[in-house]
């Protein structure tokens, strides 16, 4: 395993009701695991390319849900604490519920950013893998991405959005969700290097 790649499963000080409720997992035949990064940071294309190399996966995308409680004013949702679980994941839960039952698939992706933070999905998570992109990196991967078409005021609104709005909230991100992981891996390595990392950390769940 690289060494860049942190289990950080000893350092969460994982509590004895988190122990029982992983040993009731062992019954499942799939196993769930959350690929999280900031926006730019990769978590698509690697769940994309893990659930092509792996045998009998599935993949759940947050961003293809409409959540009630979503938040749309992201620096007072901050200042009041950033509590994750305003959204309501049922929509979510409730399709990860079919595909167990289903028992056609030996693993489920989830493209998915609140790692083990959100009380209606971490029970159901075996692994939680957090993709470490710089912020530079993720930002130029999202003005490449989406704003091939924008004007030069348009990408300056977005810039001073993404300073004054969007950063904080990433670095918080990269300090609360990250250190609840179970592995970390360096973002800025080549894509084909992460998904081998992580199709390798899958297959020894």
């Amino acid at each position: 395993m690289n060494d860049k790649l942190f289990k950080r499963t000893a350092a969460l000080g994982i509590s004895r009701g988190r122990i029982q409720l992983c040993a009731e997992r062992k019954w499942r035949t799939m196993k769930i695991i959350a690929i999280s990064a900031v926006t730019g940071g990769g978590k698509t294309t690697v769940v994309n390319e893990a659930c092509f190399l792996l045998k009998r996966a599935a993949a759940l995308y947050f961003d293809a849900y409409s959540f009630d409680g979503e938040v749309e004013d992201f620096p007072k949702w901050q200042a009041e604490g950033a509590d994750v679980n305003v959204w309501d994941l049922s929509p979510m839960k409730a399709e990860i519920d079919q595909l167990l039952q289903s028992g056609k698939y030996e693993y489920l992706l989830l493209d998915y950013p609140f790692a083990y933070q959100h009380k209606m999905l971490r029970d159901y998570l075996d692994c939680c893998i957090f993709i470490d992109t710089p912020l530079d990196m993720a930002l130029a991967r999202r003005v490449i991405r989406d704003m091939g078409n924008f004007s030069t005021r348009e990408i300056l609104i977005e810039m001073k959005t993404y300073l004054n709005n969007a950063r904080p909230l990433f670095l918080q991100m990269q300090s609360e969700h990250l250190s609840s992981c179970d592995y970390i891996i360096d973002g800025s390595k080549p894509l084909e290097e992460i998904v081998g990392e992580v199709v390798e950390i899958i297959q020894q769940l």
